[in-house]
């Protein structure tokens, strides 16, 4: 019989996913994945490894370890890299497991002779005549479903994820009950290049300062940026716009970039008009459950831990769709990605190219 091999991270999600099918009689193997530079100070990588370890130990599975480094720089971080430069907001994780998760690192475990590729992802699969759905997990606030809807049918097909059926309360129980010594470790960011790093020290060693002005939208000079690339809309704090004598006391907010000018736009309030939208435009088209009408109704979320929002969705040409809201939304942020859904059920998304504000400043990439 054929092993299922397990992506064993350290983490307790993907120990219990290992643990879940040990428990139903499974030949179970794991597969530690490196995927960032080990002599980073800010990697923890070294220790995840000996967590895993200590996971197959108790489990009695042997671990397996292969390094994807190179794959993640080429496939993921410079795509990051180039979205920043580019003025927008990435999202690495929806390419790291497209690319990494179910794309090397699948195809490796298919070299190791197995018949399934098993994580710990919050995200549940169905058979389907037309193939594998991808559904919402049992726990709404750990659904990873917003990262996974980039990944090939084919590749969910060979896949399974054993804990989209619990609670993480359950998860963390489970391991307990189960000896395994990660069952009280905490979450990561799942992104080792994030970490607990000072985020903007590590990107200028990749990418320029270009400093220009913030204004508001009127034009009213208020100081000086680092680079459009260092900042995200809707972002509060790192603008050093505190404290001013000729504005009132509200925090300020990135609303706007302006490349063309090198300028950013920062607005006063949470809820400010230029930070809410009605409609976005979407990109780079990849369904999991192909349209049957090129007008329907659905829920759309616009990043992770965001609640699902209803809106009608109209299919365009070359793999590009408009969002239509039934709500202004906050903060919608080229470069990240928009979600369908309908229920429970992911039929797929893109990437934000456009958003047309409530007010009259463009945002866009």
């Amino acid at each position: 019989m054929n092993p299922i091999i397990v992506g064993l991270s350290g983490g307790v999600d993907s120990a219990v996913a290992a643990l879940l099918l040990v428990e139903r009689g499974f030949e179970v193997q794991g597969l530690f994945m490196s995927n960032w530079d080990e002599e980073d100070v800010y990697c923890t990588q070294a220790q995840d490894y000996q967590d895993a370890r200590a996971v197959a130990r108790v489990l009695g599975i042997p671990l397996h370890r292969a390094n994807f480094a190179a794959d993640y720089r080429a496939r993921v971080f410079e795509y990051f890299l180039a979205e920043l430069k580019a003025g927008r907001t990435p999202n690495p994780d929806v390419l790291c497991n497209r690319e990494v998760k179910f794309g090397v690192a699948l195809r490796h475990a298919r070299r190791l002779g197995a018949r399934h590729f098993a994580t710990g992802h919050y995200a549940r699969l169905r058979p389907a005549a037309e193939g594998v759905r991808l559904m919402k997990a049992v726990d709404a606030l750990k659904d990873q479903t917003y990262f996974l809807h980039a990944v090939q049918p084919a590749d969910l097909a060979q896949a399974l994820m054993p804990v989209g059926e619990f609670s993480k309360a359950e998860v963390r129980e489970r391991a307990r009950a189960a000896g395994l010594p990660v069952f009280d470790k905490p979450d990561s960011t799942g992104i080792c290049f994030i970490g607990e790093r000072p985020f903007r020290e590590f990107l200028r060693q990749y990418i320029d300062e270009t400093p220009g002005r913030i204004e508001t939208p009127e034009g009213q000079h208020l100081g000086t940026h680092c680079g459009l690339a260092f900042y995200t809309l809707g972002q509060r704090g790192g603008l050093g716009l505190g404290g001013r004598r000729d504005s009132e006391t509200a925090p300020w907010y990135v609303a706007a970039k302006d490349a063309a000018r090198n300028v950013l736009i920062a607005v006063q309030g949470h809820d400010h008009p230029l930070l809410c939208a009605r409609e976005l435009h979407c990109e780079q088209l990849h369904w999991l459950v192909p349209p049957s009408e090129q007008t329907r109704r659905c829920t759309v979320r616009v990043r992770h831990r965001h609640a699902d929002q209803p809106a009608l969705l109209q299919i365009g040409p070359g793999g590009t769709a408009r969002v239509l809201f039934d709500e202004p939304q906050r903060a919608l942020t080229p470069g990240q990605f928009a979600v369908a859904y309908d229920g429970d059920l992911c039929l797929g998304g893109g990437t934000i190219s456009a958003v047309t504000s409530a007010a009259s400043h463009p945002v866009a990439a």
